[in-house]
């Protein structure tokens, strides 16, 4: 096992058009919307594929309108055939006016122009007047000049009003949508029945129970030493040694308590007395600062931003930096706490991947690698399952929760940093602290 990732309605001439399209039929309609999307997105664009197939075709074999073939009745609008909508070559000129064309707008090829200005038109129900008695000939030029035979060139080119919506239609339409779209979001955001998981065996169950009222036991002693460690002084004075040194120790003292609450743990778990001395220590010395950090995560109280340790002494990050430590070491502290925090795990999960993080194979000056995976792999199973039972809709629980063990050796080397910054500020760690963390003076 390795040890340790405002809504837009289409255009509304777009919307329109499909309202239309529907009275021709469904196929019609299908052919509308696809037609409209494609000008949507790229008006001016052709592919590659349409490029090539537009290349190999004959110019005799293009029709721009498939209504061509059945000439319409003098005086009646033109309407385009059912079926699929043909396709935009980029060279396509607006029915009304002789500009570039978007797309087929209320039944007509036309231009954005002349498809806004039809829409206007007719919600508003305008009434324009032309001074050339209605004989302009419409042109880029003169849409701009005369909207009364602009008008009457929409109609004569097809543009029909019963495709237009109104603004309480759009209003309707984009209520529908906005429903549309919470019930399909709520539907695929409604997790379906897991399916039901197997019981943890009988012997993790066992171990699980076993490990957290070890941890609660070496918990309780530490409780019992409180009165023996030195108070955290009253004195703010940050220029007084004596204070600063005091606090100091405070916290050295606190982590010696730690330190042994760990050896304790190690020691009762099934298999450690079972390795060599020095693999002992080796897993030890690497161990028990991330141990350290993650017993403190656990302690984390994001209400007020402070970690809390024997229940009654609460530290903020500016209580650390008085008491040494630099805040490059402080705030990745607090980041990670915050991070593991949000992942809510319980004393048996906790128990868990402190045990994982003693038996890490990895650690230097370890020998017998394959022993110490061999002691591991039942934690790491025990947790798997227990997850998996416990979160079954979260599958990327435990991989996010193995990960954090690769975050704490991160958070180790930046231990190491602080220890030798400590030195440097001629701060002497106790005996067993230097042990552990390899200070040699």
């Amino acid at each position: 096992m390795s040890t340790l990732s405002t809504t837009d309605i289409t255009d509304v001439g777009h919307g329109d058009s499909l309202c239309c399209a529907s009275k021709e039929g469904p196929s019609a309609a299908t052919a509308e919307v696809k037609q409209e999307t494609l000008s949507q997105t790229a008006p001016y664009s052709t592919s590659h594929n349409e490029l090539n197939d537009t290349l190999l075709m004959e110019p005799n074999d293009i029709k721009m309108y498939p209504s061509e073939d059945t000439p319409a009745p003098e005086g009646q609008p033109v309407k385009r055939k059912k079926g699929p909508a043909p396709k935009m070559l980029g060279n396509e000129v607006c029915s009304v006016c002789g500009d570039k064309a978007s797309g087929f707008h209320y039944n007509v090829l036309s231009c954005e122009g002349c498809k806004g200005f039809f829409r206007r038109s007719v919600i508003k129900g305008a009434q324009y007047t032309c001074k050339n008695s209605g004989r302009c000939e419409m042109d880029m030029y003169m849409r701009r000049k005369c909207q009364q035979c602009r008008l009457r060139k929409c109609r004569e080119a097809g543009m029909l009003e019963q495709c237009v919506l109104s603004e309480e239609q759009i209003r309707l339409k984009k209520m529908k949508k906005q429903e549309e779209e919470t019930a399909r979001t709520s539907t695929v955001a409604t997790p379906s029945p897991a399916p039901e998981m197997p019981p943890l065996a009988p012997e993790q169950q066992d171990m699980i129970e076993k490990l957290v009222a070890m941890q609660k036991q070496c918990n309780k002693r530490s409780f019992l030493d409180r009165p023996k460690v030195t108070p955290w002084p009253q004195s703010q004075d940050p220029l007084n040694r004596e204070v600063r040194q005091q606090r100091f120790a405070h916290f050295t003292e606190l982590a010696i308590m730690s330190v042994q609450e760990i050896v304790d743990f190690a020691k009762q778990l099934p298999g450690f007395l079972e390795l060599t001395r020095e693999d002992q220590i080796a897993l030890l010395k690497t161990s028990t600062i991330e141990i350290m950090l993650l017993e403190t995560s656990r302690r984390y109280n994001p209400a007020i931003d402070s970690i809390t340790f024997l229940k009654d002494f609460s530290y903020n990050k500016e209580d650390f930096a008085k008491a040494g430590l630099q805040f490059e070491f402080i705030n990745p502290i607090f980041e990670f706490s915050k991070g593991m925090n949000d992942l809510h795990l319980d004393e048996a999960e906790y128990a868990l991947l402190i045990a994982i993080n003693i038996f890490s194979a990895d650690r230097p000056n370890v020998q017998d690698h394959e022993l110490v995976e061999r002691l591991q792999q039942p934690y790491v199973d025990a947790l798997h399952s227990y997850i998996r039972i416990k979160r079954p809709n979260d599958h990327l629980m435990f991989p996010r929760m193995l990960m954090k063990l690769v975050s704490l050796r991160t958070l180790s080397s930046v231990h190491s940093e602080q220890v030798f910054a400590l030195r440097l500020q001629d701060k002497k760690l106790p005996p067993l602290l230097s042990e552990i963390w390899d200070v040699h003076e």
